[in-house]
This record gives C-alpha cells, sequence and structure tokens, in this order.
C-alpha cells in the first residue's frame, strides 16, 4: 500500500528548523515551485505528503528549464533583487541564503585534496571562473538535480529537498540540473541544451527583462565548475556517466 506520508531526518535539529525555513521561503517567494505539503515539523524531521512520482529525464529538460526560470524570476522581484551574491541574505522566515562564493571556495580546495582536480593549477583555474560567475542579478540554488524533482502520471512537477539552498547567479541551478541528467542519462546534444537555456532565460525574462541575459559562454562557465563540485558522486546515487563522457560526444559544453 502507497503511504501517504514521507520523513525526512536530520542530524541537527538546527538542520531540520533551516529546512522548514527554507520550504516556506519557496513556498512564498517561489510559487511557480509547487512543493508536497510539510504536515509535521518535528524536533529532528520533517514529514511531507507522499508523491506518487518519477524523477526527471532528459525529455524533461525543456519543462523544468523553464519552471526553474519562472521560479527564478519569482523570487527576484519577492525581495531577491535586494540581494548581493556574495553577501548571506537573511530571510524573513528566520534563517538565511548563504553567499555564492565562499562555500564553492571550499568545496573547489577540498576536490584539490580528494584528487578531482590534477594540480593547484587547475584549482586556480576554477577558482578564476567561479570569481568572474558571482556577478549580476541573484537567484536562489537548491541543488536542481533529477532526483529533486517528482513528476506524477498527468505531467504535475513537484520539487522537493529544501535542505541547502544559496545564492547563485542566474541559470546555475539550471546547469546543475544539466550538469546531472548527463551523470544520470548520458549525453545530451548540445541543440538541447541550447533550447533549454532559451526556455529558461525566456521564462526569468517575464519577470523582469535583465534577468533572461544569461548567455551560453556563462551557462558553459557553469557547467564547467559543476563537473568538477559533482565529481565525487560520480558512480553513486544514480550517476552511471562521466562529464568526460559527455565532452567527448558533443563540442562547447565544459
Amino acid at each position: 500500500m502507497t503511504p501517504f506520508h514521507f520523513t525526512k531526518h536530520y542530524e541537527t535539529p538546527a538542520k531540520a528548523a533551516a529546512a522548514a525555513h527554507h520550504y516556506g521561503w519557496l513556498a512564498t517567494h517561489a510559487k511557480p515551485l509547487r512543493q508536497p505539503a510539510l504536515i509535521v515539523i518535528g524536533p529532528a524531521s520533517l514529514t511531507f505528503e507522499h508523491i506518487d512520482g518519477r524523477h526527471a529525464q532528459k525529455k524533461d529538460l525543456l519543462s523544468l528549464a523553464a519552471l526553474l526560470g519562472d521560479a527564478h524570476g519569482a523570487a527576484w522581484t519577492s525581495g531577491l533583487d535586494a540581494a548581493q551574491l556574495d553577501i548571506p541574505h537573511e530571510l524573513r522566515e528566520g534563517s538565511l541564503l548563504a553567499a555564492f562564493r565562499s562555500c564553492r571556495e571550499v568545496a573547489l580546495r577540498n576536490r584539490l585534496e580528494k584528487g578531482f582536480l590534477p594540480d593547484t593549477a587547475a584549482l586556480h583555474a576554477m577558482l578564476t571562473l567561479l570569481e568572474r560567475s558571482a556577478d549580476g542579478p541573484a537567484a536562489f540554488y537548491k541543488d536542481s538535480n533529477p532526483r529533486n524533482f517528482l513528476i506524477t502520471e498527468n505531467g504535475t512537477v513537484f520539487s522537493v529537498d529544501t535542505d541547502d539552498l544559496t545564492l547563485a547567479p542566474f541559470g546555475y541551478d539550471l546547469a546543475k540540473l544539466i550538469t546531472t541528467l548527463i551523470m544520470t542519462h548520458g549525453p545530451i546534444d548540445p541543440p538541447d541544451i541550447e533550447a533549454a537555456l532559451n526556455s529558461y532565460n525566456h521564462a526569468a525574462a517575464r519577470h523582469d527583462a535583465q534577468l533572461g541575459a544569461t548567455s551560453r559562454e556563462r551557462l558553459g562557465d557553469f557547467l564547467a565548475l559543476h563537473a568538477v563540485l559533482t565529481a565525487p558522486y560520480a558512480g553513486r546515487h544514480g550517476y552511471r556517466y562521466g562529464w568526460l563522457h559527455q565532452r567527448q560526444q558533443t563540442q562547447g559544453i565544459s
């Protein structure tokens, strides 16, 4: 029998509280992202309604890109227009959206220590890429990997997992979705990536024209960053394909 709820447990009460605050913030400020109902907030757990749906696939990229652009645009017009990417942004719901660069600088240095970058020159290149990415209007990042979307039989899309929201440039979370779809299901043709970016930009620009300006080059920068940041998860969580496989079959992706 299908359960009517799903309970997620957290290591600490503080992490559970932050996830609940992020859930509430998204529900208020990023309304295009539909979330399962939050039923119970426990001391170190959150209980949601159960959604009977499948995870995202490559065929969903175009529609999910539009959904993300719409959600990012909505959040910008609902308060993120005052945020700066490199300064933590305080939420009325009682928590912070972490700054874009600081946590990723730490993660990139960790990738060098763990052998996912070949040398300090490669680390410097990634840090430079990160630095030049940290400009423009602020969106949010919610780890848009295929497992964090549930698509029902009638096509309704639910977004799940509000644990670790941060600030991010427009297009950065779209790049995470593209990267992880490739790692899960294999290479995506460049025209399909172009179409997804156009769909994202069009949806974001409906909220304000300046929000639809993510270029193909900028998306490529974000894809390169995600290729390094997600490298430790290859072979886990359904990630069966490496980024090198994508680069070998297509041109201009990273």
